[in-house]
């Protein structure tokens, strides 16, 4: 009895050994077979490596964007370097899917960030240079003035532009400023104080008021709110004609999109009054509300270079002051050589000041 109950055993041992060897072949084709269906590295993560192309295009063509819906081609270029940010989170993910399709897509993004700005990542100033320049906005509620005043003086700028005084605080920037700049003329809410001397002083319209009563205001009235002026400065290397100019608000809101209408219209009678101007070496300081990158600015920037983007080191942002995002404090130059390009330490204002060295 106990031998048949061992040959049972081994019998029924056998059928075990021979349903398991079964059951693993199985296994074995169902583990090939998911493995063959899967997606392979270059069919992972497809919606990543559209994203990143659109990426890509969006930076290449940014000038195709039309500015007919709430002026949305300039609201792209004037946040452009910004959307490099989107390159590194979409790598991460990239290789999180383990996609190669998408890490190949990224190329097209980064070679057009690096095309449009990967100059400005290194410093191109030089030492030395013949006269500095400087701006700033030196904000309307700044609650220190006489620290900007001084804190501008110490800055060594021979020519120094100011744009949004005010009545109240114009004497005390004229007082602080006195003994560094024996030169200065305030038209309307801008100003210049220079080392050297000044001449042929005049205010520039840049159509701030606009419509068929602006030519109805007396010119005192217009005055009181000019936010440009032209003058020359008297260098040992010949005249130097300076424009400074504070141009009108940008600002972003549902209905509108991006509201612009004012510093357009600045901007082109800005371009205008420089294409008009007779002396070959020009400089423009000034808060003109806009980064170089804007197509508004195409009649300035077409006769203009920005010192920063020749002999800066970054992207020299200076708005708003508490964390920079952009810069919309300019210094564009004609007829002379930018050497060096920085952001100044802050003040009480919402911008920082800005300055150039320049040479002949």
């Amino acid at each position: 009895m106990a031998q048949v109950d061992t040959a049972e055993t081994e019998q029924g041992g056998a059928g075990i050994r021979r349903d398991t060897g079964s059951g693993t072949w199985r296994a074995g084709i169902r583990r090939a077979i998911r493995i063959g269906s899967r997606p392979g590295p270059w069919k992972r993560g497809l919606v990543l490596a559209a994203l990143a192309l659109l990426l890509g295009l969006l930076m290449l063509l940014h000038a195709k964007i039309p500015n007919r819906i709430g002026n949305l081609g300039s609201l792209v270029e004037t946040s452009l370097p910004w959307f490099g940010l989107f390159i590194p989170v979409l790598l991460a993910g990239a290789l999180w899917r383990r996609s190669a399709s998408a890490v190949a897509a990224l190329l097209l993004p980064v070679m057009v960030w690096l095309n449009l700005f990967g100059g400005l990542l290194s410093d191109k100033s030089h030492p030395g240079g013949d006269l500095t320049v400087a701006s700033h906005n030196v904000g309307a509620d700044n609650p220190d003035p006489v620290g900007t005043a001084r804190d501008l003086a110490a800055s060594g700028a021979d020519v120094l532009a100011l744009e949004e005084l005010t009545q109240q605080a114009r004497s005390t920037y004229e007082k602080e400023l006195a003994k560094a700049y024996p030169h200065h003329t305030v038209q309307g809410t801008v100003g210049l104080w220079s080392k050297l001397p000044l001449s042929d002083t005049q205010p520039v319209d840049i159509k701030m008021d606009a419509g068929p009563l602006a030519d109805t205001k007396p010119a005192d009235i217009k005055m009181a709110y000019n936010r440009a002026l032209r003058t020359t400065v008297a260098t040992d290397h010949g005249p130097l004609a300076v424009y400074v100019a504070h141009l009108g608000s940008a600002r972003v809101n549902p209905r509108a999109g991006f509201w612009t209408a004012h510093r357009d219209r600045g901007a082109q009678a800005l371009g205008k009054a420089i294409a008009a101007e007779q002396n070959e070496r020009v400089v423009l300081l000034g808060d003109l509300n806009g980064t170089m990158d804007d197509r508004a600015f195409d009649d300035i920037t077409s006769q203009l270079r920005s010192a920063q983007d020749a002999a800066g080191d970054g992207f020299g942002f200076s708005w708003p002051a508490k964390f920079p995002v952009a810069r919309i404090d300019q210094i564009l130059v004609r007829g002379v050589e930018p050497e060096s390009s920085r952001v100044l330490p802050a003040t009480g204002s919402d911008h920082r000041p800005v300055a150039a060295g320049i040479s002949w």
